[in-house]
């Protein structure tokens, strides 16, 4: 008896490992859907065809679409908000910029696809894209109101337009990456161009935010 309880609470824990994976890659070929498509033009069938299941299996783990994209939605912020939930304190507004752009840039070579979703969809006006578009202005305010509270801004930085900027910065970059790399010696998401982006925006950010010496104080 124990043996065969043994037996069926390892099978269960192989479904339930099965069922994540299942649902993940569903999850995520929606989100590659929406972002190359948009979400209006990609329907269950089409998520379902990326994923390599049938319609029925994509409905089992998401009943409707509008649950398909709340799932998509929620991958998204979570992927946001752990990378920039843990950034550490500085007192130098070089070593502070440094680190905001290279978990920028990271977040934008891991996660492409989940940019390019949100840039494409907040376009199109999808009422769920907007409100991620929210939630990662409301990222970039809490990262610069931390600066600004550590005295590491001037004092007469526009706090809602550099979140805005920041945001909306790397959204264009991606969504505009094609023409993008016109201009570029070399595709924008190799590392050497990357590199080059973290750079130049590190430099834009730093001289027009952040406190110079010799700045008067509030």
């Amino acid at each position: 008896m124990k043996r065969a309880a043994s037996q069926k609470t390892t099978a269960s824990r192989k479904n339930t490992a099965s069922d994540l994976t299942a649902l993940a890659r569903i999850r995520d070929a929606a989100l590659e859907g929406f972002a190359t498509d948009g979400v209006a033009a990609t329907s269950i069938r089409d998520v379902a065809k990326r994923a390599g299941v049938s319609p029925g299996l994509v409905q089992h783990y998401f009943p409707n679409k509008t649950a398909l994209v709340e799932a998509v939605g929620e991958h998204v912020l979570t992927l946001a908000t752990d990378a920039f939930s843990d950034l550490p304190e500085h007192t130098s507004p070089i070593q502070a910029q440094q680190e905001l752009g290279d978990r920028v840039t990271a977040f934008v070579s891991e996660h492409p696809t989940a940019v390019l979703y949100v840039a494409r969809s907040t376009a199109d006006g999808d009422p769920a894209a907007l409100q991620i578009f929210d939630a990662f202005i409301a990222i970039a305010r809490q990262q610069w109101q931390r600066l600004a509270d550590h005295d590491l801004l001037r004092p007469d930085a526009d706090l809602a337009w550099i979140a805005l900027h920041s945001v909306t910065i790397i959204l264009g970059t991606v969504m505009l990456q094609g023409a993008i790399d016109h201009h570029l010696p070399q595709p924008f998401f190799t590392p050497e161009q990357l590199d080059r982006w973290n750079t130049a925006g590190n430099t834009l950010f730093r001289e027009g935010a952040y406190r110079r010496p010799g700045d008067p104080t509030v």
